[in-house]
């Protein structure tokens, strides 16, 4: 860490709170993709920057022959829930340095009779102590757009390695 912080320098940061309304005030970029086939077919994005075969993985009774929803959710969480972290850090005048955010996604039956998702973060931050990653971590949770998207909708937990 290259700088101590003091509580009150997140403390702004963590005042926010679960009950304010998360919806943004001013769109500045929509992303676009298309599925093609469902989860087995193929997905592109508007730019042509993702072009992708999607399969269903062994553990759901497919192939496995691509990539799958939960492994994109997984890769957008987990580097949203990270720059939401590094913005919070530097916020607070912290370097993150060495950071690095984990996500799993498990997918499984509902009691609607339908499918449901759960995720789980995985946080390391090796230059900053306990106490503080945990505001910390806190904190981006807040700002996070996927953490505000899937409050009180899904089970997610969040874990300091």
């Amino acid at each position: 860490m290259s700088e101590q912080a003091h509580p009150a320098d997140i403390s702004a940061i963590s005042a926010i709170s679960d009950t304010y309304d998360t919806r943004p005030t001013k769109i500045m970029y929509v992303a676009e993709a298309t599925a093609h086939g469902g989860r087995d077919g193929y997905v592109t994005s508007h730019d042509g920057r993702i072009d992708l075969r999607v399969a269903m993985p062994p553990a759901l009774g497919g192939d496995g022959n691509g990539t799958n929803p939960e492994q994109l959710f997984a890769a957008g969480y987990s580097s949203c829930f990270h720059n939401a972290l590094v913005l919070v850090g530097r916020r607070a005048g912290l370097d993150l340095t060495g950071s690095t955010v984990a996500a799993k996604v498990g997918i499984g039956p509902n009691r609607a009779r339908g499918y449901g998702l759960a995720v789980a973060l995985s946080v390391s931050l090796p230059l900053v102590d306990q106490d503080l990653a945990a505001r910390l971590v806190a904190a981006a949770h807040q700002v996070c757009p996927y953490s505000n998207a899937t409050r009180d909708n899904i089970d997610v937990s969040i874990v300091l390695s």
